[in-house]
């Protein structure tokens, strides 16, 4: 599965091509967007985005893990974890079952 990367850069052009800002005004909505759902994951909220999908801070708590190499148990410390679960709406777009537009690939429009 080679797909390509989306980067800021991307991101920035995207906007810049379908919203109609200036590239410099479109690079500070990208990073002002990305800036305020990072602050809100490092501050253990959740993000909900409609239609795309949950981004959520689990923590996890002390437990013994194993090395694979030699099989000596290992105690893996307390840490909080960012997890990103899709909204079923993204799942159907990427499974073909749901366009862009709402509509089933047999609806008729």
């Amino acid at each position: 599965m080679a797909g390509k990367t989306v980067t800021r850069a991307d991101l920035c052009e995207a906007v810049y091509q379908k919203v109609g800002l200036s590239r410099t005004e479109s690079a500070e909505l990208v990073e002002l967007v990305l800036d305020e759902i990072s602050a809100c994951i490092i501050r253990g909220e959740s993000v909900k985005l409609s239609s795309f999908g949950s981004f959520i801070v689990r923590s996890k708590s002390e437990r013994v893990g194993r090395n694979p190499k030699t099989g000596e148990e290992v105690p893996i410390s307390p840490r909080r974890v960012m997890v990103f679960k899709p909204s079923n709406v993204l799942k159907q777009r990427i499974n073909g079952t749901l366009l862009p537009n709402g509509h089933a690939p047999d609806d008729e429009a």
